[in-house]
């Protein structure tokens, strides 16, 4: 088996810190922002080891240097290992919805989840959220609505437009494809 070898550089301690969770189908987004964004470093938290191996290998074709991973869960990373109000940004691309309401517990962002976010983003950081199940769209809203410390960046108070720079995942495609709408939601801390 070929070692890979992650490079690491010596980073200026204010380069902006993205944090970006979620599925491993979701690799190459996060390959694709760090080379479109050499000035930012980026930490990857993704808990499906496949899924970490083939963005290793993007980042070592591309010798991408701004990127961090971690393989472990998203909440327990958060919780213990990233300090409050140390992040620019956090992105969080296709959570799984878990439809069935028996499982609505397992989703990822539950409000003491999103109260984590919101203490991690410093004053003016992002949070960008997006998703193809409606129902899950609108709890996202509701919980984080519910943040005092969080502002939604939607004029009506919905949802936003996709940032120009969010490559659609595979997941996304295969979504349209079959006529799912896409719901982006952008908070800001305050």
């Amino acid at each position: 088996m070929a070692e890979i070898r992650y490079r690491v550089r010596a980073r200026a301690a204010r380069a902006p810190r993205v944090v970006r969770a979620g599925r491993a189908a979701h690799a190459e987004n996060l390959a694709t922002l760090a080379q479109a964004h050499p000035e930012r470093d980026f930490l990857g938290i993704e808990v499906h080891r496949p899924g970490v191996g083939r963005l290793l290998r993007a980042l070592e074709s591309q010798q991408l240097t701004n990127v961090r991973l971690i393989c472990h869960d998203a909440v327990e990373v958060l919780e213990r290992q990233i300090a409050p109000q140390w992040l620019q940004e956090i992105l969080i691309f296709f959570p799984d919805p878990w439809p069935k309401k028996r499982h609505h517990k397992r989703r990822l962002l539950q409000p003491a989840f999103a109260q984590q976010l919101a203490e991690r983003l410093v004053p003016g950081g992002v949070l960008r959220i997006a998703t193809d199940w409606q129902p899950y769209a609108l709890e996202m809203l509701t919980t984080l609505g519910a943040i005092a410390r969080m502002e939604n960046l939607a004029a009506g108070g919905t949802f936003v437009t996709p940032p120009a720079e969010r490559r659609p995942t595979r997941f996304e495609q295969r979504g349209a494809r079959l006529g799912h709408e896409v719901f982006d939601l952008a908070f800001r801390r305050i």
